[in-house]
């Protein structure tokens, strides 16, 4: 697959945007290349056009020798396209999803039952072939999406951010069908992902920003732009969140995010003085030389671009008026014996934690674990079957509207209303919230300076990157100033320096006293937490902080066990625990 000065541009009103701008590299055959980009890079546009579905405005696609815009029916006969949202039929059963993939893909009768056989081994659906689709996991509905799109079996798989929203033991069941997809059948993958670890999967990399190749070249090539400028700090006695923020302020420090206990750095250059220079700006700090990962280098290009296009903009910083400090000894929100049940089946069963004032509690837990619903008991907006929840000091289950007054909600797909504009969607929850006159526009103005949404004030919100769409969501859900606010996976599918704009702001709001409760599936976002709970089918396997968790995965093999290590290992263990008669 090769592409030759592919340009794309979009209407939009007045305004042209090129999603494509003399895009040119080569995909090479029986391997796995990652398309890796920020918001609006143009990955999903050039995965569009590389199956056919759109023409580029000039240039060529070549798949297989053929010229995908002049012939993309026969093209299409060689590719397999999984978008991002992909079309099951949720009121249809796994085995008549594959059915009705088969007839579209014109997949002989003859051939079904063996090539069936095999994807249901490969994506371990085969126990669940009577089930309705919709009532699958979203690992599971991922998996059969992927079987769908791999009915016909095509010699090129275009595979447009399939993890995203999937947990950390999901995304290793995908991606161990791609490589078995390589091995086994020399297929070509080009597949596009948010997560950077992910990138470090690939045999090579293709690196896309605002519609421009920025590099190409293999994990190793990209880590070597970066050598010697990697490092983990530690300060005694000092939060790793707050010398988290301290360090990224400081000059010649160009990334600073939390790794277990630590905080890893990339430095502007490798000169010592660099590291000299941290004490005087944080005393007390220490550091340790590390390998570079992928992420290092793909962070420091975007921020060098970034800083190049936009160096008068100021950086992103918290300018919240302060609030009065709440007693840090009551818990700000009770959970004793919490079930809800639909029919019969338990979704949360007798679940029990605290969370104070100020603290950040993460719930984590694989797809269909119960943590959304979760979230929604304690909003407020879905009544629990049986137990006690307290929120702000108000029992949900009598009086849901006056807790509701003191939390913001943040829900895990964008829930605005995507018609309005932006200003619209802001003008509208802060008069739901029931703010009007000139506290109003002035939470209104601090919401458009804050998250920097005036060049964007009057656009259609559905037509966001999903960037600017999780920023609104979060604006829209602070307007009222809440004391608790619940987050939904909130940087699904978000690039990963939106991702860092969107703790930093987090942290600053858990400083003042905010109450954050967070569900994500990104392992690294959960070091941020104070404490968390791992969900299973409903129940809650552990909870403690982010070192006690991966405590528990500690071993002989694996000493220095990550995040990720000890949620695989928690959920492996319970679901081995219940197969066991």
């Amino acid at each position: 697959m090769a592409f030759d000065r592919v340009r794309k541009a979009f209407a939009r009103g007045r305004l042209t945007i090129d999603a494509l701008d003399d895009v040119t590299f080569a995909v090479r055959e029986s391997r796995v290349t990652g398309l890796i980009g920020p918001d609006a890079a143009g990955k999903t546009t050039l995965m569009r056009l590389a199956a056919g579905l759109m023409k580029p405005d000039s240039g060529t696609i070549t798949v297989l020798d053929i010229d995908v815009a002049a012939n993309p029916l026969v093209a299409q006969t060689a590719v397999g396209y999984m978008p991002q949202r992909f079309g099951l039929y949720e009121d249809l059963s796994v085995q008549e999803n594959l059915d009705l993939y088969a007839d579209l893909q014109g997949v002989p009768a003859a051939e079904r039952p063996p090539r069936y056989q095999e994807l249901m081994q490969m994506t371990g659906l085969g126990p669940f072939t009577r089930r309705l689709a919709g009532r699958l996991s979203g690992g599971m509905k991922q998996k059969l999406g992927l079987a769908c799109t791999l009915v016909r079996s095509p010699q090129i798989l275009l595979l447009d951010e399939p993890t995203v929203g999937v947990d950390p033991l999901s995304r290793r069941e995908l991606w161990s069908i791609v490589y078995r997809l390589v091995r086994d059948h020399h297929t070509t993958v080009l597949l596009s992902t948010a997560y950077l670890d992910e990138a470090e999967r690939c045999d090579e990399i293709v690196m896309l920003h605002e519609g421009r190749v920025l590099g190409q070249g293999t994990p190793t090539h990209f880590k070597e732009q970066v050598r010697g400028r990697t490092h983990l700090a530690v300060a005694s006695g000092r939060r790793k969140r707050r010398l988290q923020e301290q360090l990224s302020q400081t000059p010649g420090v160009v990334d600073a995010i939390i790794q277990a206990d630590k905080v890893r750095l990339v430095m502007a250059d490798d000169s010592p003085l660099r590291l000299q220079n941290l004490s005087v700006h944080v005393p007390g700090v220490s550091t340790e030389p590390v390998s570079a990962r992928f992420e290092d280098s793909f962070i420091t290009l975007l921020r060098d671009r970034r800083q190049a296009e936009r160096h008068n903009e100021p950086a992103v910083s918290w300018d919240e008026p302060a609030r009065p400090r709440s007693d840090r000894k009551a818990p700000v929100i009770e959970v004793r014996e919490l079930e809800r049940r639909f029919g019969s089946f338990y979704a949360v069963k007798g679940i029990s934690f605290e969370v104070y004032p100020g603290e950040v509690f993460g719930l984590l837990g694989a797809n269909g674990a119960g943590k959304s619903t979760t979230f929604r008991m304690l909003c407020g907006l879905l009544p629990a079957s049986s137990g006690h929840l307290q929120v702000a000091g108000v029992d949900l289950r009598r009086a849901a509207a006056t807790a509701r007054r003191r939390i913001g909600y943040m829900a895990q797909k964008f829930s605005l209303y995507g018609d309005l504009s932006v200003l619209q969607n802001l003008s509208f929850f802060s008069s739901a919230y029931g703010l009007s006159g000139s506290r109003r526009s002035e939470r209104i103005t601090w919401a458009m300076q804050q998250f920097d949404l005036r060049p964007v004030a009057d656009s259609t919100s559905s037509n966001l990157p999903l960037g600017y769409k999780q920023r609104l969501s979060m604006a829209c859900a602070l307007m009222h100033r809440p004391d608790i606010l619940f987050l939904d996976e909130p940087t699904s599918g978000v690039d990963p320096l939106a991702r860092r704009e969107f703790w930093s702001r987090v942290n600053a709001m858990a400083e003042q006293g905010v109450t954050v409760m967070v569900t994500t599936h990104f392992m690294e976002e959960a070091e941020y937490c104070d404490r968390l709970a791992i969900m299973a089918a409903g129940s809650i396997l552990a909870i403690g902080t982010p070192a006690e968790i991966r405590e528990r995965a500690r071993s002989p093999e694996r000493p220095d066990p990550t995040m990720e290590d000890a949620f695989i290992a928690l959920i492996e263990a319970d679901q081995k625990s219940k197969a066991t008669p």
